[in-house]
């Protein structure tokens, strides 16, 4: 077995896990509690343009007991509940994860926030946004409460690929992704980038090249990866059943995400490396995995290999 000495890297997963970042950084188990604080997006609203992403429907990556008019308090306890009794987790990270969560007054971004940072046990907020949705007056909220919590700034961009961002519908270039990376920089919390595998002409040497640019960014330092997966209610469905849309088979998705994985420089923890939606409103691809299954196929392909995270890294 080759011998990674790299102190990021787990030397079971052979990736530097989120997680793990987390249990080193706090101490103890640290679980993200996923809250839906109502807001709306502006690729909906009509201020960037209607309808979506081709590929959205919060309903397919938002948990059942997280709904707007639950008060956020109640979203925060709950979900804490949940993660202590499976877990046995210690701190919690709120997560702001439906739609776009800059997307408001600053007054009302800080009400909402620093709500949920009053609460016991919690020790900091992930902030799921747009790079074309964040304003100087966010940003510097942000850095303010990055002073005495946990903050982490959870980017979409989805892919860097400028043909594929209008293909989708996404509403922003790769160029206002990397401006707002460098705004959001050294102010003292992670940012993330999400990316998803597997659109319509997307050749897996293109996909792979996306570690370099994460790697060009030194103010990345955890991603998201998921594969393009078709819900019921999405533009993409149709595709589908237009056949338009051919997804990914199981093994295409693991080996590309393997060979972006040894790309990818070991500093940035990887925060999740599947998709996942419920079975009632799943269209395709229907691979019969559970969710940490195909996390673990992914890792069992690098253990196949006999490589690790950022083994290839420029």
């Amino acid at each position: 077995m080759t011998l990674c000495t790299d102190p990021h890297i787990h030397p079971e997963l052979r990736i530097n896990s989120y997680g793990h970042y987390l249990r080193r950084r706090f101490g103890c188990r640290v679980s993200k509690v996923n809250v839906d604080a109502g807001f709306t997006c502006p690729n909906r609203d009509g201020s960037k343009g209607t309808g979506g992403c081709i590929y959205c429907n919060n309903v397919s990556f938002s948990p059942r007991d997280t709904l707007a008019e639950i008060p956020l308090e109640e979203q925060v306890l709950a979900g804490m509940a949940y993660h202590r009794k499976r877990l046995g987790s210690g701190k919690f990270i709120v997560y702001f994860q439906k739609y776009t969560n800059t997307y408001a007054s600053v007054e009302h971004l800080a009400n909402l926030y620093r709500r949920t940072l009053a609460l016991p046990d919690v020790a900091g907020i992930s902030v799921g946004t747009r790079p074309d949705c964040l304003t100087g007056e966010a940003l510097e909220l942000l850095t303010e409460i990055a002073r005495t919590h946990y903050v982490c700034l959870e980017l979409g961009l989805q892919s860097a690929d400028d043909a594929i961002l209008e293909l989708i519908n996404r509403g922003h270039s790769l160029e206002d992704f990397v401006n707002t990376v460098q705004r959001a920089s050294g102010r003292g919390f992670d940012i993330c980038a999400h990316l998803i595998y597997g659109f319509p002409g997307e050749e897996p040497a293109e996909f792979v090249k996306s570690a370099a640019l994460l790697d060009s960014l030194p103010g990345i330092t955890s991603m998201k990866l998921h594969q393009l997966h078709a819900v019921e209610g999405t533009e993409l469905a149709t595709m589908y059943r237009r056949g338009e849309f051919m997804p990914l088979t199981l093994e295409q998705y693991v080996t590309t995400a393997a060979d972006f994985l040894e790309q990818l420089p070991s500093r940035i923890s990887v925060q999740r490396l599947y998709g996942s939606s419920p079975l009632e409103i799943r269209v395709a691809p229907q691979w019969g995995l559970k969710n940490n299954q195909l996390w673990y196929a992914i890792l069992n392909e690098l253990k196949r290999r006999d490589s690790y995270q950022g083994c290839r890294a420029s």
